[in-house]
């Protein structure tokens, strides 16, 4: 079964291919573009170039994967409403998984700090031991993250690794496509039903409407 997974989570614009079978999952190929002013423009056509890189077509798909977050409002949107509307599309089912559980799961042995950039001097975070979350995923200032882990991976662990102090892993920054299909995996053996893809904010975006209407001056 070919499977597609999006996430747009982190500055990262990430497509992936990973084929699951009853016996295990292997990664065909991955596209990622890092630019976090440039979601909207670089999916649609990564996609493109993806599956023309692996020889394939939407219509070879069997499912859709998205990194559900955390991550900012406008950026995490994109891959979300992307998934959703393929999915639709071509009548094939779309789950979600937490974009730091890809980035624990690919951490892989031993206990890890994920950090991804939350931006205004923060980030997303929460720890992992042998792969699994023994967190919630949060947002904090990096000197506000109760750190209990040996190592830590993310963007935001490399960004602000004297706060945390700890030896950093600087080749896994972003969420690998083929860990959140791994993620997945038994819900797409099973042809569970398709998810709702529901974002994980962690807080309310920059702009929000007005709860109170202002007087017109005359």
């Amino acid at each position: 079964m070919l499977v597609l997974a999006l996430d747009t989570s982190t500055p990262a614009v990430t497509a992936a291919l990973a084929e699951v079978t009853d016996g295990g999952l292997k990664g065909v190929a991955q596209r990622r573009t890092v630019d976090h002013r440039a979601h909207g423009e670089l999916l649609a056509p990564q996609v493109s170039a993806l599956l023309a890189d692996a020889g394939c077509t939407v219509r070879d798909l069997t499912a859709i994967v998205a990194g559900l977050g955390p991550g900012p409002f406008t950026g995490l949107r994109v891959g979300l409403v992307t998934a959703a509307s393929m999915g639709q599309a071509l009548g094939i089912p779309t789950y979600g998984g937490c974009s730091l559980d890809a980035l624990g799961r690919a951490a892989g042995p031993g206990r890890v700090l994920v950090a991804t950039d939350a931006r205004r001097r923060e980030v997303y975070f929460a720890t992992y031991l042998d792969g699994v979350r023994t967190s919630e995923p949060d947002v904090a200032k990096p000197a506000d993250v109760a750190v209990t882990a040996d190592r830590a991976v993310g963007e935001g662990a490399v960004k602000y690794s004297e706060v945390f102090g700890l030896p950093i892993d600087d080749q896994l920054l972003y969420p690998p496509g083929e860990a959140l299909v791994a993620l997945a995996a038994e819900r797409i053996r099973t042809r569970a039903p398709s998810e709702r893809l529901i974002p994980l904010y962690l807080r309310r975006p920059d702009a929000v409407e007005s709860a109170s209407r202002k007087p017109v001056l005359q």
